[in-house]
């Protein structure tokens, strides 16, 4: 059976009719037993009468259409936000409470739509910028190819040449889907994390040994900023941080000055040490320093590409330290070199 309800205005026109039609009967009582009973004992019987009338309607009115109505809309806000079962007070300050929730409920299903609207917009940037960083290899090997297949694989001033760009951007391209394979791992929490005690000094020194080729190509001095370095013991994913040295090594190289240094220095903080890698290179304007670790961002697009990165080392470089539960910066002046420093646990 459907359940009619009142709206306000009928609500105060029934109440005005009803006290009306009280107050004309306390009138015809008032003259029928004039002179009988006292005026002022009928005012005191009567219009208490008139009262609890009017407040009984009233209450049972209003339960009736507003109550039942807010409640419904209180109960079903209440219920999206925590999923539990809300008691409701008609002797609460309803209107108070509703207002209260329908603003909470407002502020946050507007802060979930921006999220939501940035994700999207996320994606798409993303998507554009996997295809952008693809293109460029693919048309490149496709124009390579194609100039061996139309007579040049007969000639031998090109043939090699022309084989080993292909292959170079074959490389780039396989370097490409490597790193959003692990970034994708990363993110969604499906890499994990092999911890255990290991010596910072002697990954660095290895990771110089590694890198030796291509800093001396520069002139570039890789080292500590303490001469006698002692060994720094820490705790976490070795060969992950390895992967983070690693990068940030091979960018202080890519950006460093011709004859230039790089140095790692160590702080104790307590109970984890801060690493810093610091070279006197080019350096990185202040505005391109909040989206520094942003994927495929790059501070200048047409060196970068010439550089051979993806555009997603330092992308990596955050998430891993990251995932260690720990924090990595950027502090740099352009002209005067740059400074990446993120903590690590220390082992026990």
């Amino acid at each position: 059976m459907r359940q009619s309800h009142s709206s306000p205005k009928k609500i105060v026109r029934n109440i005005s009719i009803v006290n009306g039609v009280l107050a004309m009967v306390l009138y015809l009582l008032i003259q029928l037993f004039k002179g009988k009973l006292d005026y002022w004992l009928w005012l005191l019987i009567i219009g208490p009468g008139i009262a609890l009338v009017s407040y009984f309607y009233l209450v049972n009115s209003l339960e009736r259409t507003l109550f039942r109505q807010i409640k419904v809309i209180y109960k079903i806000i209440s219920n999206l936000k925590s999923g539990k079962k809300v008691e409701f007070n008609i002797d609460k300050d309803i209107i108070g409470e509703v207002s209260k929730e329908v603003r909470s409920w407002a502020k946050e299903k507007g802060a979930e739509i921006e999220q939501l609207k940035e994700a999207a917009q996320y994606r798409k940037d993303f998507m554009g910028n996997v295809s952008h960083e693809l293109k460029t290899p693919i048309f490149n090997i496709q124009g390579y190819i194609d100039t061996l297949i139309d007579g040049g694989l007969d000639d031998p001033k090109i043939n090699l040449k022309y084989l080993h760009k292909a292959a170079q951007n074959v490389d780039r391209m396989v370097n490409l889907v490597e790193d959003l394979d692990q970034i994708s791992k990363l993110e969604s929490g499906r890499l994990e994390l092999n911890k255990a005690k290991f010596d910072l000094t002697a990954l660095f020194e290895s990771t110089f040994e590694e890198l030796e080729i291509k800093a001396e190509s520069k002139g570039i001095n890789l080292g500590f900023k303490s001469k006698d370095q002692r060994a720094i013991w820490a705790f976490g994913d070795k060969e992950l941080f390895r992967g983070v040295i690693t990068n940030l090594l091979v960018n202080s190289i890519k950006y460093g000055r011709e004859e230039g240094q790089t140095l790692v220095g160590f702080y104790d903080l307590n109970d984890r040490w801060l690493v810093e890698v610091s070279d006197n290179g080019v350096g990185i304007a202040q505005v391109h320093l909040p989206r520094l670790f942003e994927r495929f961002y790059r501070v200048e697009e047409s060196r970068s590409r010439d550089a051979g990165g993806t555009g997603l080392g330092l992308a990596i470089v955050k998430h891993i330290v990251e995932s260690h539960g720990e924090t990595i910066n950027v502090r740099s002046k352009q002209g005067d070199g740059s400074t990446f420093g993120f903590t690590v646990e220390k082992a026990n």
